[in-house]
């Protein structure tokens, strides 16, 4: 069922996206080479304690996942590209690496994912980063109310695809809101003009990812929780919270 969010609720996930922003600075200003996973894990978590908030990850364990998630970020390096775990691998001089977090103070969940290099950058590096936020960016000027959620597929398929990178559906957005995860499923790709009519209240978390190698396929790790490129390319992801308002799409999870 869908869950439409008022004004006052909408404010209540905004303070919840500003303890994710934290956590993705605080995690991006820690990431240098030597710095294990594990290490930054504990990082979002002091930063999330400090906010008096939670994290959704820890002991989420959908269908999919092996055991319940053990930390409170996913840290996907270099040809993972989604739900790594902290693990005590440390990073290496041009990693690329992907944090993901999700937080809620008062029951009002967020969600968010940004993409950075440890190091020296490859330049092909960069331009995927850039891409990818370009995606999500042309996803977000799609979630326009009286739109429809093909639209967003649409336009971000437009531009990952047209740059040459590969894409999965899969694993997409989500509603958000009082669970990390709420109907409806929100596509990567898909056909303009189709599915769910999109209307002010709607609170979507939007998070595409792309494969530098430009195939589609991509597998389950053996840890039971990552999912990785299928021809060891290297991947990326980023994702805002989004509210769909009358004046437009609002970023929640910003600083």
């Amino acid at each position: 069922m869908l869950e439409y969010k008022s004004a006052g609720e909408i404010a209540a996930m905004r303070e919840s996206g500003k303890v994710v922003a934290a956590v993705h600075a605080a995690v991006r200003e820690q990431a240098a080479i030597g710095v294990s996973l594990k290490e930054l894990d504990e990082v979002a978590r002091t930063v999330i304690a400090e906010a008096k908030a939670n994290a959704s990850f820890l002991g989420y364990h959908p269908s999919f996942g092996a055991m319940p998630y053990p930390g409170v970020i996913c840290t996907s390096v270099n040809g993972v590209m989604l739900h790594g775990l902290p693990s005590p691998y440390r990073l290496r001089g041009g990693d690329l690496i992907s944090v993901d977090c999700a937080a809620y103070i008062d029951g009002w969940h967020a969600d968010g994912t940004v993409s950075f290099t440890v190091g020296e950058p490859r330049a092909e590096d960069l331009k995927l980063i850039r891409v990818a936020e370009e995606t999500l960016a042309a996803g977000i000027e799609a979630a326009l109310p009286g739109g429809r959620m093909g639209d967003i597929g649409h336009a971000m398929s437009t531009v990952g695809r047209g740059a040459g990178y590969g894409m999965q559906n899969d694993f997409g957005g989500h509603g958000i809101g009082r669970a990390m995860h709420e109907e409806p499923f929100v596509p990567n790709e898909a056909r303009a003009g189709r599915g769910l009519r999109l209307r002010p209240g709607l609170v979507i978390a939007i998070e595409p990812s792309l494969m530098a190698g430009g195939g589609d396929r991509y597998y389950m790790s053996s840890d039971g929780w990552s999912v990785c490129s299928g021809d060891g390319s290297r991947s990326v992801h980023v994702e805002h919270t989004v509210a769909i308002t009358e004046d437009g799409p609002v970023i929640l999870t910003l600083p």
